[in-house]
C-alpha cells in the first residue's frame, strides 16, 4: 500500500523542501512567501498532482491553531513604545474600519450579483458574511511582506500596519459569527441588542482576559525556575493555546486575546526570552507553511474559472474603492497622519490566510451557497496578494514614504540575558590603535573584535587595525538599582582589565 505512515511522511518532507526553496525563489522575484506556498497547494490539489483534501472542518482547525500562534508572536514582536504614538489610530482602523469595509463591500456584491445572476446572485445577508469573512487584512501575509522586504516606512507606518493587521482579525471572525447568527435563524439572533451585547462581551472578554492572563503568565514562566531550559518555550506554547481556548469557554474573543497577552508578554522581561522569542519564530513559520499548503488543497482551480469575473470585479473594489475609503473616513480625526500615508495605509491590506480561514466558517456551519463564497474568497485573496502584496515597495518609494532600514548593530551571535540590563553597541574602528590607549566611555567593554570576518577575544596588548568591527557592551543610562548594579559589575570588570594590561 502507497500511503503508509512511512511514506506519508517521506511525501511531507518532500513537500516542505521544495516549497523553502521556491519560496526563495519567489523572493528575489518580488513574489510573497506565503503566496508560493499557497499556490503549491493548489498545484498538489484534486487539479494538480490529485492530493484530495476537502474536509474543511480540520482546515478550519489547522487555521486556528496557526492563527493563535501568528497572532501571539505579532504581539510578542510589537513593542508598546512603538505603537504608543498610533494606538488610537489603529484602534479605528482594526474595529470601525472592519465594520466600514464590510458594509460597503457587502452592498457592492450585492450589486454586483444582480449584474451576474446567472453565476452568483446573493441576496444581502449573504453578501454581507462574504464581506464580513475578507474584511480585514491579515496578519500573516503583513508581517511577512514588510519584515522579509526589510522595508524601512516613515511616520511610524510598520507598527501602525502590524498593529492594526494584528488587532482586526477579531473584528472581522465576530463579524463572521455575527453574520452566519443572523442567516441561520431565530429571533434573539436577528435582535440588534443580541448582536450589540455579543460584541461587547467577545471585545471586553477578549482584552481583560488577554491583559490579566499575560500578566499571570509572565509571573509564572518568571518564578517556575524549570530545571530544564528547553522546557520554557514548550510552557510558552501552552499557555498560548489556554489563553485562546480559556477566553473563548467565556464567549470572549480568544484571537484578541492572545494577542494582547503577546504585547504584555513581548512587553515584560522574561525568564528565556531569547530562546522562547527564537523557538516562536520558528513554530510560527511552521503553521504558516502548513496552513497555507493546506487552504490551498482545499481549492480546485477549475471552479473558481466560473466565479472569476466577478470574484475579480469585487477584488479591484475592495482594493481602490473599499479599503481607500474606509481608511480616509476612520482617520479623518488624525490630522497628524497626510494623505500619502493614507493611500500607503490603504494599499497594505492585504488578505491571506484569515480571510479564507473564516470563510471555512460558513462552509461548516452549512450556510447556503457557502461553498461558491469560498471560492470567491480564495480567488480575491490571490488577487490581493499578486497586485499588491509585490509592489508594496514600490508603492512605498513612489510615494516617498520608505527610508534606509537600521536594523541595529550587528551581535555577532551573542546574547546578554535582560536582568543585566545592557546595552550593545557596534563600533567600526578609524585608527590603528592598541585597545588599552582607544578611548571609551566610562562603564564600557570591548567584547569582541572582528576581522576580516575573524573574531578575537581582545585584551590590552591587541592592536585594532583600521576597519575592524567592535563588538561594545555597556550599562543602560537610568537611574534603576538594576543598572546601578550591572554599571558598578562592568566598571569592576574594567578595572580587572586594566590591571592586567
Amino acid at each position: 500500500m502507497f500511503f503508509t505512515p512511512e511514506n506519508m511522511l517521506l511525501i511531507g518532507a518532500v513537500i516542505w523542501f521544495a516549497s523553502i526553496l521556491l519560496s526563495k525563489t519567489g523572493y528575489r522575484f518580488g513574489v510573497p512567501v506565503l503566496l508560493v506556498f499557497l499556490l503549491i497547494g493548489m498545484m498538489l490539489g484534486g487539479d494538480g498532482l490529485g492530493i484530495s483534501f476537502d474536509n474543511y472542518k480540520y482546515a478550519q482547525i489547522i487555521g486556528m491553531v496557526a492563527l493563535t500562534i501568528i497572532l501571539f508572536s505579532g504581539g510578542m514582536d510589537t513593542k508598546f513604545d512603538e505603537i504608543k504614538p498610533i494606538l488610537g489610530a489603529g484602534v479605528v482602523l482594526s474595529t470601525l474600519g472592519v465594520l466600514l469595509t464590510t458594509l460597503f463591500t457587502g452592498f457592492f456584491i450585492w450589486g454586483v450579483s444582480h449584474a451576474f445572476s446567472h453565476v452568483m446572485q446573493v441576496p444581502l445577508t449573504l453578501a454581507l458574511l462574504l464581506a464580513a469573512t475578507m474584511s480585514s487584512t491579515d496578519s500573516a501575509s503583513v508581517f511577512n511582506v514588510l519584515r522579509s522586504q526589510k522595508m524601512g516606512l516613515r511616520n511610524n507606518l510598520q507598527p501602525m500596519l502590524e498593529f492594526e493587521s494584528g488587532s482586526n482579525d477579531p473584528m472581522a471572525y465576530m463579524l463572521t459569527i455575527v453574520m452566519i447568527q443572523v442567516i441561520q435563524g431565530g429571533s434573539e439572533d436577528l435582535s440588534m441588542w443580541h448582536i450589540i451585547m455579543n460584541f461587547v462581551v467577545q471585545f471586553g472578554f477578549g482584552l481583560a482576559f488577554g491583559y490579566g492572563l499575560g500578566r499571570l503568565c509572565v509571573w509564572i514562566i518568571n518564578k517556575i525556575n524549570l530545571p530544564n531550559k528547553s522546557l520554557y518555550p514548550i510552557l510558552m506554547l501552552s499557555f498560548i493555546f489556554f489563553i485562546f481556548s480559556f477566553t473563548n469557554l467565556f464567549k470572549g474573543n480568544g484571537y484578541l486575546a492572545v494577542y494582547v497577552a503577546g504585547i504584555v508578554m513581548g512587553n515584560s522581561k522574561l525568564t528565556e526570552n531569547k530562546s522562547i522569542s527564537s523557538f516562536l519564530d520558528g513554530v510560527t513559520w511552521l503553521v504558516q507553511i502548513v496552513m497555507f499548503l493546506v487552504l490551498g488543497l482545499l481549492v480546485n482551480p477549475h471552479e473558481m474559472f466560473k466565479i472569476a469575473v466577478p470574484a475579480l470585479i469585487i477584488a479591484i473594489f475592495v482594493i481602490f474603492v473599499g479599503r481607500p475609503l474606509s481608511v480616509f473616513l476612520c482617520l479623518i480625526p488624525f490630522k497628524g497622519i497626510g494623505r500619502k500615508a493614507k493611500t500607503f495605509i490603504s494599499w497594505v491590506g492585504l488578505r491571506g490566510a484569515a480571510p479564507i480561514i473564516f470563510a471555512t466558517y460558513p462552509v461548516v456551519a452549512e450556510v447556503q451557497g457557502s461553498s461558491l463564497m469560498f471560492n470567491v474568497v480564495f480567488f480575491i485573496t490571490l488577487t490581493s496578494l499578486l497586485l499588491q502584496g509585490t509592489t508594496i515597495p514600490r508603492v512605498a518609494n513612489w510615494l516617498n514614504l520608505s527610508e534606509e532600514k537600521d536594523d541595529g548593530p550587528e551581535n555577532f551571535g551573542v546574547d546578554i540575558p535582560d536582568e543585566l540590563n545592557t546595552i550593545m553597541q557596534q563600533e567600526v574602528v578609524q585608527k590603528d590603535a592598541y585597545l588599552k590607549d582607544y578611548p571609551l566611555n566610562e562603564g564600557t567593554l570591548v567584547m569582541i573584535v572582528e576581522r576580516n570576518q575573524k573574531y578575537m577575544v581582545p585584551n590590552g596588548k591587541l592592536l585594532l587595525k583600521k576597519g575592524d568591527k567592535l563588538l561594545l557592551i555597556s550599562a543602560k543610562n537610568d537611574e534603576t538599582v538594576e543598572s546601578k548594579k550591572t554599571h558598578s559589575m562592568l566598571e569592576m570588570i574594567s578595572e580587572k582589565r586594566s590591571k592586567q594590561r
